[in-house]
């Protein structure tokens, strides 16, 4: 069975929502085609897809893309998201997530606001095996940017093993979705689940 979604216009995280409702329907389709008019909007239906169990490929004309997922291996039970770690009993050592929503810290100085979040970025490591994920939205982005003065501390923590979700509608928004070098472009849905998962939650 194939499945057709024409998801153009619709807002974050909608295309990846209608993907979700299909793929957890009883009579999970073997094939999806789906249409979506950004290209946020095709990396996280690319990346969604692939964690439940699609291979995905994109076709573009006339600025839109057209995405064909072929089903490969069993899905991903709804209990467990795809965009995140499954649930886990609370332990010693939490699950830290970070929540950046700007590209400096507090009000007053811009460089001096800079300089304390290139500061605050170099002190996550000391959280240890705790850091589980960095969430970066709006202007968050900006740090996973070429040029961005914090790039190679988040490479490192990436290669570390901390997950790095970067919002994709605030990529776009911003015009740099092409210069993100560090992370997965992301989408509501995947920073809602992920705030629900945290043990704790360190906002700035």
């Amino acid at each position: 069975m194939e499945v057709t979604l024409d998801c153009r216009g619709l807002a974050c995280p909608g295309p990846v929502l209608r993907c979700k409702e299909c793929v957890e329907a009883e009579d999970r389709p073997q094939t999806l085609a789906v249409t979506v008019d950004n290209q946020a909007a095709r990396e996280n239906v690319t990346r969604f897809l692939g964690m439940r169990g699609y291979a995905v490929t994109a076709t573009e004309k006339d600025g839109l893309f057209v995405l064909r997922a072929t089903a490969t291996g069993e899905a991903v039970p709804p209990t467990q998201p795809a965009t995140a770690a499954a649930p886990r009993k609370k332990v010693d050592n939490p699950r830290t997530a970070a929540f950046i929503t700007a590209d400096t810290v507090g009000r007053g100085d811009p460089e001096l606001g800079a300089k304390l979040m290139v500061n605050f970025i170099a002190t996550l490591p000391e959280l240890g095996e705790g850091l589980w994920r960095i969430i970066l939205v709006n202007g968050g982005v900006k740090l996973a940017v070429a040029g961005s003065p914090v790039l190679p501390k988040l490479k490192a923590l990436a290669e570390a093993g901390v997950s790095i979700l970067v919002c994709g509608t605030c990529l776009d928004f911003f015009g740099i979705l092409e210069q993100k070098e560090v992370g997965e472009t992301t989408n509501m849905l995947d920073v809602v689940t992920s705030l629900d998962l945290a043990d704790k939650i360190i906002q700035i």
